[in-house]
C-alpha cells in the first residue's frame, strides 16, 4: 500500500485545514488508517484513525472535538478536517496504514506515507 499525504499548510489560529491521504496499492479499503503528528522536539502522537468499516477514534487529547477522519472509499482516501486550530497544532502530520484495525501506536502501522507541515500562526 502506497500512501500519499497532502493538504498541509500555514494558517492562521481559528483557521481550518483538511489533510488528505490517497491509498493505492493492493486492497487498501481493508487497511486502516491513522493520523499521527509530530511536533519539532516532540515524539509522533497520535490524532485520529478509522478502521476498514468506518470506526472511528480520535485522541483524548486537544485535538477530540477539532478534528473530523473520514473515507471516501470510492476514492481510496482518508480526510483530516481540523479546525479552530491552535498554534501547538503546528506539526508535520503523516498518515499510516496497517490491516483491517486501528491502534493508537504508530509502531503498528505497516505503511507510512510522507509528511505534509501544518503551521498554525497566532
Amino acid at each position: 500500500v502506497q500512501l500519499q499525504a497532502s493538504g498541509g499548510g500555514l494558517v492562521q489560529a481559528g483557521g481550518s485545514l483538511r489533510l488528505s491521504c490517497a491509498a493505492s496499492g493492493r486492497t487498501p479499503s481493508r487497511y486502516a488508517m491513522g493520523w499521527f503528528r509530530q511536533a519539532p522536539g516532540k515524539e509522533r502522537e497520535f490524532v485520529a484513525a478509522i478502521n476498514w468499516s468506518g470506526g472511528v477514534l480520535y485522541s483524548t487529547d486537544s485535538v477530540k472535538g477539532r478534528t473530523t477522519i473520514s473515507r471516501d472509499g470510492a476514492k481510496n482516501t482518508v480526510y483530516l478536517q481540523m479546525n479552530f486550530l491552535k498554534p501547538e497544532d503546528t506539526a508535520v502530520y503523516s498518515c499510516a496504514a496497517r490491516y483491517l484495525t486501528y491502534d493508537t501506536n504508530p509502531n503498528q502501522y505497516t505503511y507510512w506515507g510522507q509528511g505534509t507541515l501544518v503551521t498554525v500562526s497566532s
